[in-house]
């Protein structure tokens, strides 16, 4: 990812100018970044793109260039632009993994610097977090539709420009995706990549045979033919199959058909009763059309005799929930002996405010099923002991407890940066997925649903929770 240091919004760099004036911007503060509601309603979040803020931090640098521009402003003098000239990330930063399983009010990332770098970077980080997240949700919310048939992303020319094609791709197959039509991503991330012809190839040939044997010439072993360019029944499978015979007399076997209009279920099962009596069982059905979880759902439901799916514009752009509401608050800053004074934001709407403090997020798991259980949000000095058993209660409804007795621990955010440098190793993108994998084993299916997911329970230790309420009602009383 390249140099994104001025990918930031103004205020940050007047909130930095005006920290700087008051000579406050040393002061090491420490912010979370958040998220209030699941993707889609759903009952988790995949979170994705740590990987390219690791690659924004380590690129902070403001170029000559830049510092004519801010000049040009004429909001910044020659000493405030001097000292972004030396602009550099010194900070620390806690995250969990890219393909991580979270859930709302969860700290997913911590940062701890002097407040004119965790000032800076809020507006890139969300961006990238956020964009990425939701994708990497999206797109294994439909694998979960498709219940482990292959799914492909389609959807870079409705991406809303071409990085969110990019690393919407990458996200996408994090979160479950066998491939991408996308080349650069391919190239990039070292992922698989797949696509055949589109309908403006058949056009293009006389008749519908003339393409597709044209196209099975060209590609005798990995042979798959759009068949709905003009009539599904009565030419396109038709003609498959006439090519089909052609490429077995010889020697090579098709691949399959590809359905991308009309009634799927229908036509899927007409097509497959084709290509069975012909004598091309193993030949597969791949779907596409405006799929999205909801719909590749219902199909299944239906019955439809699809054995592949390629999903494009309502993954790539999360049509139906647009944007995840990722948030980056201020929960303290340190005075000069060294203690962390806690900062809260104050809300009408309680899911809006933030749990002040330095916090981590521990994760209960059932010893006996190895299944996630419950998270847990502490202070950082706070410590579990495991031979004994702990008790957790709703922050909300705090008579509803439950207390575990067989039980491990996972803490969920780990160093990314110390004093300024990378300490997290570097995963490839099929790494990620399988660890992405393996996240989504270890929750319960009630979780996954697609409509109407149980609440997995996230509660504050009581520590936490204490201090939280303290502060709320000593800011009411101010």
């Amino acid at each position: 990812m390249h140099n994104l240091t001025m990918l930031t919004d103004l205020y940050q760099l007047t909130m930095i100018n005006g920290y700087y004036e008051s000579n406050v911007h040393e002061d090491i503060a420490v912010f979370d970044i958040f998220f209030r509601k699941n993707v889609c309603e759903g009952g988790y979040t995949i979170v994705c793109g740590i990987e390219e803020i690791v690659k924004y931090i380590e690129n902070l640098k403001f170029k000559e260039s830049d510092l004519d521009y801010l000049r040009s402003l004429n909001l910044f003098d020659e000493k405030f632009l001097e000292f972004l000239k030396r602009f550099k990330f010194t900070g620390d930063i806690c995250a969990v993994e890219d393909g991580t399983i979270m859930f709302p009010g969860e700290p997913i990332i911590t940062v701890k610097a002097p407040l004119y770098q965790a000032q800076l970077i809020e507006t890139a980080m969300l961006t990238i977090v956020n964009f990425m997240t939701l994708i990497a949700t999206k797109s294994s919310r439909v694998c979960n539709a498709a219940k482990g048939d292959p799914v492909l992303e389609f959807g870079l020319r409705r991406a809303q420009g071409p990085e969110a094609g990019l690393y919407g791709a990458k996200a996408a197959i994090i979160g479950g995706c066998n491939g991408t039509s996308n080349v650069l991503a391919g190239k990039m991330f070292d992922v698989n990549i797949s696509g055949t012809h589109a309908h403006s190839w058949v056009q293009k040939f006389d008749t519908e045979l003339d393409a597709f044997r044209a196209y099975a010439k060209t590609y005798p072993d990995t042979c798959l033919l759009l068949i709905d360019t003009y009539d599904v029944l009565n030419s396109g499978v038709e003609n498959a199959i006439t090519v089909f015979n052609e490429l077995r007399a010889s020697g090579h076997e098709p691949l399959g058909v590809r359905l991308d209009s009309g009634d799927l279920t229908y036509l899927s099962k007409e097509v497959r009763k084709r290509l069975d009596e012909a004598g091309f069982e193993n030949a597969k059905i791949t779907a596409s059309n405006d799929l999205d979880e909801y719909t590749i759902t219902a199909l299944k439901q239906e019955g439809a005799l699809i054995d592949s799916w390629g999903v494009g514009t309502k993954l790539i752009t999360s049509f139906d929930y647009p944007s995840l509401g990722g948030v980056y608050k201020l929960a303290g800053v340190f005075d000069s002996n060294g203690n962390l004074e806690p900062k809260i934001k104050l809300s009408e709407n309680p899911e809006k405010m933030n749990n002040p403090g330095l916090k981590k997020v521990i994760r209960i798991y059932n010893n006996t099923t190895s299944k996630a259980e419950a998270d847990l949000i502490m202070l950082s000095d706070e410590n579990i002991d495991t031979e004994n058993p702990i008790e957790i209660f709703d922050p909300v409804y705090t008579w509803k407890r439950k207390t575990y007795y067989n039980y491990t621990i996972r803490e969920m955010l780990k160093p990314l940066f110390i004093d300024g440098k990378c300490v997290r190793t570097h995963k490839t993108v099929n790494e990620i997925k399988e660890y992405t994998k393996n996240e989504l084993n270890s929750i319960w299916d009630q979780y996954k649903r697609i409509k109407n997911p149980h609440v997995y329970k996230v509660d504050l230790s009581e520590k936490l929770w204490t201090l939280k309420n303290n502060m709320v009602a000593s800011k009411k009383k101010n």
